[in-house]
């Protein structure tokens, strides 16, 4: 195992990833903004270097400043966290290049499963079932059309390099698939450098379903099963649960399978994520993308199954087999994840950005167990450079109905003060018939807005 770890990230990843790394006995070394260094999260690391202005252009996005420190702390390994590097091809390859170990696929699994049509490709030649659209990049505008036409409309013109809804445009009808197609096409390459697009059949009140897989560069992999991920505004996930409401015992490890088959034959190493969109009118379960990292839900996972993640991750990159096989794998009882963020859902999602000058979750509450994951402090301040992610509060139960009134629970205990959050939303989605009874999609967010008297 590797004695020094550096972390190229911030925030609750960074403490996350420390926590087992402690418990590994491995030593932690996190690089940090100069708006950062007094921040909480950084008590939890070993040792803080500073690297560059509070802008993530000069600071965490920066590839050489973050291998020099790694190198000259004596770090062996880096763990990317997720978002930021955490899915660049050219760091991991960076990373290699200076004899430090990237916690990781390899640069060229990163770099053919970040483009959405190679990925498609993989997963086809693994045998998963595809949404129906364009059989690889789109050339023209025209071409688009009359695939549209052909397979019916509403389509999605979905960016090869797209990622949290940009580059992405419902379309239903032509003048809209025209429009959107530039729209698309120019906010991919503004925002990726690349402004390649496909076209998939649009499905309507589809279900997030996605399963993590883990695989060792012994040829081995595992699926630890699936999350639903349905609960999202602008793309971006509020609520998962493991299980998912939406799959039945043969669905759940029939989709197992066929993900921990693809990473095995992709000869995947490390900790990912298959991602899927279940449809409603079929029951057909399609693959959408596959992301290379450590997710922001994986404590869903961890709680259903008693595997951490982080440390298999780990364990892999040193060159270790995988722990665990297939059939030591069981989950029992069911999870739930908020993601509590800095921001106003009663306006328009608006960042909070100020002092947090109180912050505490209740976790002995409830008939299940509480889990909180987060970096935040009473007096930290939220900078408007970053994420405005506070914690997750995780939940299980031996039952979903355990889980959820054990939120529901949590969440009412909460005091959280000085910037207004998202836990008003969390709650009315936890007391929404459709949620409650797990028939909900990404068409909408169940419960909210509030249904409010006219007449008060």
């Amino acid at each position: 195992m590797f004695r020094r770890l550096f972390i190229a990230n911030r925030g609750e990843v960074a403490v996350r990833v420390a926590r087992t790394a402690r418990a590994l006995g491995i030593e932690t070394v996190g690089g940090a903004s100069a708006a950062d260094l007094d921040a909480s999260w950084t008590r939890h690391l070993d040792e803080v270097v500073c690297l560059g202005p509070a802008a993530s252009s000069q600071s965490y996005l920066d590839l050489e400043a973050l291998v020099q420190a790694a190198r000259q702390t004596g770090c062996a390994a880096v763990h990317p966290g997720w978002g930021f590097l955490a899915e660049n091809a050219r760091f991991a390859a960076l990373c290699e290049q200076h004899g430090l170990t990237f916690v990781g696929p390899s640069p060229s699994i990163i770099e053919r499963m970040g483009l959405k049509w190679p990925s498609k490709a993989a997963a086809r030649a693994s045998g998963l079932p595809l949404i129906p659209g364009s059989e690889g990049l789109l050339q023209s505008v025209d071409e688009a059309v009359e695939l549209a036409r052909e397979i019916g409309w509403p389509v999605m013109v979905k960016a090869d390099a797209g990622g949290g809804g940009r580059g992405m445009r419902r379309c239903v009808d032509e003048e809209s698939l025209r429009t959107g197609y530039a729209q698309a096409s120019a906010e991919a390459q503004a925002a990726f450098g690349n402004g390649a697009l496909y076209l998939e059949r649009c499905i309507e009140g589809g279900r997030h379903v996605e399963v993590q897989v883990l695989g060792d560069r012994w040829g081995n992999a595992v699926h630890l099963f699936e999350r639903e991920c349905s609960i999202q505004r602008n793309h971006q996930k509020l609520i998962e649960e493991s299980p998912s409401p939406a799959l039945d015992a043969e669905t759940r490890a029939r989709v197992g399978a066929q993900a921990a088959e693809a990473a095995r034959a992709l000869g995947y190493c490390g900790a990912g994520t298959v991602e899927f969109l279940l449809d409603p009118a079929t029951g057909t379960l399609h693959f959408m993308e596959m992301n290379t990292r450590l997710q922001v839900e994986h404590p869903i996972t961890e709680e259903t199954t008693g595997v951490d993640v982080v440390a298999e991750q780990l364990r892999v990159a040193a060159g270790a087999r995988l722990s665990l096989r297939q059939e030591d794998v069981a989950a029992k009882g069911h999870a739930v994840e908020c993601r509590i963020n800095a921001e106003d859902p009663a306006d328009g999602f608006r960042p909070t950005p100020g002092v947090v000058t109180a912050f505490e979750f209740p976790t002995h509450v409830g008939p299940g167990r509480v889990r909180v994951d987060s970096h935040v402090a009473a007096g930290d301040r939220v900078s408007p450079h970053y994420d405005s992610l506070l914690a997750k509060v995780i939940t299980w139960g031996a039952t979903r109905d355990e889980a959820l009134d054990t939120m529901a629970a949590c969440l009412e205990g909460a005091s959280v003060e000085g910037v207004a959050t998202t836990i008003p939303l969390h709650l009315a989605v936890l007391a929404s018939p459709a949620f409650r009874s797990g028939t909900y999609s990404t068409a909408e967010i169940p419960g909210w807005p509030p249904v409010t008297d006219a007449a008060s």
